[in-house]
């Protein structure tokens, strides 16, 4: 499990294509003596397991991850090459403060950037979301968009806002401030939604 507070911004080292799967490299600023081969590592939302790592001189980590084909089939991940900039969060222990909500890092599907507004230091930006998945997002309630934890603005339709401050759109802490009309964004909506929906369905 995840809480949607990113800890790192790395970035796509590299990227190796052999049959069905992609191995893929990350430059993180991550201790490499507390990854554990086999940690779950969220990356730009999707969690993704390491299965190997390596400490670099300057202190600096790479870890590699594999995805398989349905990850690739179903994410942007499929489309990383070496450069690529991530949202990274190490999966949450016991004990660790809760700051956003929970998220599960399994991507629900993929929400596509309509309109970006500055408007001075915060940043408005419109998604719209696939039809199935809209009617999990509520005006004030919680999603995850590239692993980020965010709070929904308002919901028109398919269509939903959020509204982003100075430091979430600083470079060093996420790279939502590089991001503009026409990208698509990882998304994953809030469980609990997802759990009300089920029970009224079913009630």
């Amino acid at each position: 499990m995840f809480t949607g507070i990113i800890t790192d911004v790395g970035k796509v080292a590299a990227v190796e294509r052999r049959n069905d799967v992609n191995k893929i490299t990350i430059d993180s600023r991550y201790d490499g003596e507390t990854i554990a081969i086999g940690a779950s590592i969220a990356c730009a939302g999707v969690c993704l397991t390491v299965i190997s790592i390596d400490k670099q001189p300057n202190g600096r980590t790479f870890f590699d991850v594999e995805a398989a084909p349905e990850t690739l089939a179903l994410t942007e991940v499929g489309h990383w090459e070496a450069g690529q900039p991530l949202n990274l969060e190490r999966a949450l222990k016991l004990g660790d403060e809760l700051g956003g909500h929970m998220v599960s890092g399994h991507v629900d599907g993929l929400a596509t950037i309509v309109s970006r507004e500055d408007l001075g230091e915060t940043t408005r930006f419109v998604f719209e979301a696939p039809a199935d998945l809209a009617r999990f997002i509520a005006t004030k309630g919680s999603v995850a968009l590239d692993g980020t934890s965010l709070t929904v603005n308002w919901v028109e339709g398919n269509r939903f806002s959020v509204l982003l401050i100075p430091h979430t759109l600083s470079p060093d802490v996420t790279t939502w401030g590089a991001r503009k009309v026409g990208d698509r964004i990882h998304l994953e909506v809030d469980q609990m939604a997802r759990y009300v929906a089920r029970l009224t369905e079913a009630a």
